[in-house]
């Protein structure tokens, strides 16, 4: 039977109710007691990391979570991480990057009601995180939600309420958990070692482009920044007329600081492709600046973090964002 090492983070699969409204505080032997047909499965041990609600989840906490994986990894077959919806793409997308090439599952769940309620889909997902970590097939972080396993670089909350609240991004999921079965679409594999990274930069910062937008605060936020990533409108692009092209002087001012630019999309889906119009083309023709094409833009955030840890160099900086890891790009 399989070892199997629970790390419970918190999020609303742990909540209760207080005064103040639902708080973490259900700790990780307590989960899984609630589902006691996990011991059907596999062997299993629990660690509880930390008990916060995920919109406090942050890159230092990122580093914990992997750092707990890498001091068990030779003990386990495999780990189960429960987390708060809010964060658990960003995080997942992280931990993408901070554990490589593992050919152990590394699975990430949480729920849209707490594990306590009668009602919950906590019990579920947590039972289907089980299974698919037990899987002999299973490799590399997901995340496992409403019965499907999606990419951890591919996935996004699309839904505040609904049970199925997350979908892959122009990326197919790996596999359903159906009938306590796990069936692919997909098959992974990774034949390198796996590596481990314990560093993140975390001075890259997102702007959200809106008609109008004074260039003072996009030159502000660059100037804190070494990365700079702008979600522009439909396949991207740079406002370039009349008073609006001070956006694309406040670039050419923030470049020759050596602040890197990633230019993104709003739009859910399909990417960026910044040349079609003439105002990505020219911002694109003028400046260095990379874009998304199909990565979500939490990969795109934590990637930029796990590069930048390592180089400034731009040529290299170019070089690592677009060297697909975890099918997080397909160019």
């Amino acid at each position: 039977m399989k070892k199997i090492l629970l790390i419970a983070t918190g999020g609303t699969i742990a909540s209760k109710p207080t005064k103040v409204g639902l708080v973490p505080s259900i700790t990780s032997q307590e989960i899984l007691e609630f589902v006691p047909s996990i011991s059907d499965y596999c062997c299993v041990d629990a660690v509880q990391l930390m008990n916060i609600d995920s919109s406090n989840m942050s890159p230092e906490k990122w580093i914990m979570i992997a750092n707990c994986v890498k001091e068990n990894y030779d003990k386990y077959d495999g780990f189960v991480i429960t987390h708060g919806t809010d964060t658990l793409a960003y995080s997942a997308a992280a931990l993408s990057y901070l554990i490589q090439n593992s050919s152990k599952p590394v699975v990430m769940t949480g729920s849209q009601k707490s594990i306590y309620l009668q009602d919950t889909d906590a019990r579920k997902n947590l039972k289907d995180s089980f299974i698919y970590a037990c899987d002999d097939k299973a490799c590399g972080v997901h995340i496992v939600f409403d019965s499907k396993v999606i990419v951890g670089t591919r996935a996004r909350k699309t839904r505040t309420h609904s049970y199925n609240a997350f979908d892959s991004v122009d990326y197919p999921i790996v596999a359903v958990v159906f009938n306590d079965r796990v069936v692919y679409y997909i098959e992974e594999s990774y034949k390198d070692e796996v590596v481990f990274y314990d560093r993140l930069n975390t001075n890259v910062n997102v702007v959200k482009l809106i008609p109008g937008m004074r260039p003072e605060i996009f030159e502000f936020i660059g100037s804190i920044s070494d990365v700079l990533i702008i979600e522009g409108f439909g396949v991207g692009g740079l406002p370039s007329y009349d008073e609006e092209r001070a956006l694309l002087e406040t670039v050419k001012k923030l470049e020759s600081e050596g602040k890197i630019f990633v230019m993104s999309t709003s739009v859910p889906h399909e990417g960026s492709n910044i040349e079609v119009y003439q105002v990505g083309n020219e911002a694109k023709s003028n400046h260095n600046i990379l874009e998304t094409y199909n990565m979500t833009l939490e990969s795109t955030v934590c990637k930029m973090m796990w590069i930048t840890s390592q180089t400034s160099d731009i040529d290299e900086v170019e070089r690592m964002y677009y060297s697909p890891i975890a099918n997080d790009i397909v160019l």
